[in-house]
């Protein structure tokens, strides 16, 4: 999990399409402490599910600088940024505790971390894997983190047996 430096404040800054790897190691190159929340994403393609990995939000990155220090423009021409979002001639600054509680919710590479508690009952949506986007329902729950889930498929309830990572409570 990152770490706070004192004195930083938390600013968004947006990437260009696809380059959120190479805007966040040149912002980290020049000393700006960076935070990417991830998320695993199942796509169909081809007639086959391709898992990824992207950015929880779809081209943006949290970046972190002393604001009494003038070098956050260089940020602007950081090769893969865009731009900090900002409001008139200043970067508009982002809640520390919105990034707070999203850091607590990622693992050390900033992957976003499943929910910590599944109960009988729930309303689920899967994330991953071949019913990725289904809705389903909690039926049980196994100790090897594997989850008993109902399956409304083609008018018929169906039980189908999913890692707990791949769900999220709708």
């Amino acid at each position: 999990m990152q770490q706070f430096q004192t004195g930083n404040t938390w600013f968004l800054a947006q990437f260009k399409p696809n380059c959120h790897k190479i805007a966040e190691l040149n912002l980290q190159r020049q000393n700006f402490q960076t935070f990417l929340p991830l998320k695993e994403e199942t796509r169909r393609k081809s007639g086959h599910f391709i898992t990824t990995i992207r950015p929880l939000f779809t081209g943006y990155l949290f970046v972190a600088f002393d604001t009494s220090n003038g070098g956050w423009r260089a940020i602007n021409s950081t090769f893969g940024v865009t731009r900090l979002v900002s409001f008139g001639d200043d970067p508009q600054p982002v809640p520390l505790d919105l990034i707070s509680r999203l850091m607590l919710r990622c693992d050390s590479g900033g992957k976003l971390l499943p929910p910590p508690i599944l109960k009988t009952g729930d309303a689920v949506k899967i994330s991953g894997g071949p019913f990725a986007e289904f809705a389903a329902t909690v039926e049980e729950i196994s100790p090897d983190q594997r989850v008993w889930v109902l399956l409304d498929l083609m008018g018929r309830t169906t039980r189908v047996a999913v890692h707990s990572d791949a769900l999220q409570v709708v």
